[in-house]
């Protein structure tokens, strides 16, 4: 029998081994570390994505936030809402497909273009309200790697109007409310997160981070389905 999972592993042999030999290294560079079971394998793809080792530290989760990202994947179908369509492009179609999850942003939507300009907001609050009327963001798993103001105006919707995420994957870079941004999302109790403290981040940092959930969730439907 297997032991690699068949949809969210590379697509050949050679791949496979080259993804498997590479986390070994960071493994053995990473040494001891502060994380559970479930959330290594998070971070240790994120490091893979960058070769950056602080993220081993920066890297900071919700109790709750595996588990739940893992039952909201293996519920099935439930959305993928981003920021920006960088993360949207960069998670595996045929890997979201094998959950029934679809990705949504509307950054560059025109509707959303016109209320950032009447209400001098930036496009990405604009685009969390939309997501929030069109009510994606109830039980979703939410990305965000561009853009701070996303990431405060998601925590609003979270405070002031009772949206509930699944989960939260808030990692905006940058030098402007990145870091404060992120310190907001993480004193949120009631909703699961993971984030980067400081101002280090990104959308390819958020997609790793989802294939790893996606990994853990079919390693865990391989288990159950033996």
């Amino acid at each position: 029998m297997s032991t690699v999972n068949t949809v969210t592993e590379q697509l050949t042999a050679a791949g496979q081994a080259i993804e498997h030999d590479s986390f070994a290294i960071i493994d053995a560079e990473a040494g001891p570390h502060a994380y559970t079971a479930g959330q290594w394998p998070i971070v240790r793809r994120m490091i893979h994505a960058n070769a950056d080792f602080e993220f081993n530290g920066l890297t900071a989760f919700h109790p709750d936030a595996v588990q739940a990202g893992m039952a909201a994947v293996l519920r099935g179908g439930t959305p993928v809402v981003a920021d920006v369509e960088m993360i949207c492009s960069g998670l595996s179609r045929p890997r979201l497909a094998h959950f029934g999850m679809a990705t949504h942003q509307f950054i560059s939507d025109a509707d959303v273009i016109a209320q950032a300009q009447a209400d001098n907001t930036t496009r990405a609050v604009q685009a969390m309200r939309k997501a929030h009327r069109l009510g994606l963001l109830q039980g979703a798993i939410v990305g965000i790697g561009n853009a701070p103001t996303a990431l405060i105006e998601l925590v609003r919707l979270i405070v002031e109007d009772g949206v509930r995420p699944a989960l939260v994957v808030g990692m905006p870079v940058g030098f402007v409310s990145a870091a404060e941004s992120k310190d907001l999302m993480a004193q949120i109790a009631d909703v699961p997160w993971i984030v980067i403290r400081g101002r280090k981040g990104g959308s390819t940092l958020v997609v790793a981070a989802l294939h790893a959930l996606l990994a853990l969730a079919e390693a865990q439907q391989r288990t159950e389905g033996a």
